[in-house]
């Protein structure tokens, strides 16, 4: 019997200050924008979708996914969102779930895949490529995560830690490793440079 796909949480809850504010992911790239590039590599890898993101939902209704707004205060980052995703996950009764950035456009087909496979003994995994020197660098925004560990890292939340690899390091996550060529899938968009890189890029490839 074929396991079920595991849930998909895209994380959208940051403030974007770099590119002057507002959504990132509602911006345009290429014919679409940059939320549907997500989605459109992470529904196959996926099985059931959610958004975390803050404030009015109704600017990302016609994207017809739940959106999962932080329980923690603040804008305490990435994790909150991680934790989310977590407890929607709960009430669907998954184990785990997976985990992608809303400016990450680029990245593997095969995530999912090379993070079940890379999983620690916590069944946390981070996805990593190599950098110009082939040091790896982790994505920690990009992960496999437990529901078991939810009240773990409410706890820590709430006692202050926001750097996703303190915590993840605590519990053994595994390091998923990708290639970086032609270019590194996890370049994500965080300027209006970053942005028109992100244009050639998508031309490059041919897709729209």
């Amino acid at each position: 019997m074929t396991e079920p796909k595991l849930p998909g949480v895209i994380l959208a809850g940051g403030r974007a200050t770099r590119m002057g504010g507002g959504d990132k992911g509602l911006r345009p790239l290429g014919d679409a924008r940059l939320i549907d590039h997500v989605i459109a590599r992470l529904a196959p890898q996926c099985g059931p979708l959610a958004l975390n993101a803050n404030g009015d939902p109704a600017r990302f209704a016609g994207l017809n996914l739940p959106v999962l707004a932080d329980s923690i205060a603040d804008h305490p980052g990435p994790l909150a969102g991680v934790l989310a995703g977590l407890d929607w996950a709960a009430t669907l009764g998954a184990t785990q779930i997976v985990t992608a950035a809303a400016d990450t456009p680029f990245f593997p087909d095969d995530l999912v895949a090379g993070l079940q496979a890379a999983a620690g003994p916590s069944g946390l995994a981070l996805a990593a490529t190599p950098d110009d020197t082939g040091r790896l660098r982790r994505h920690p925004t990009f992960g496999l995560w437990p529901v078991a560990l939810r009240d773990d890292l409410r706890a820590a939340l709430a006692g202050g830690l926001r750097k996703i690899v303190l915590w993840t390091d605590q519990h053994q996550a595994g390091t998923a490793h990708f290639p970086a060529e032609p270019f590194d899938p996890f370049f994500n968009i965080n300027t209006p440079e970053d942005a028109a890189q992100a244009e050639a890029l998508l031309s490059q490839q041919g897709t729209a």
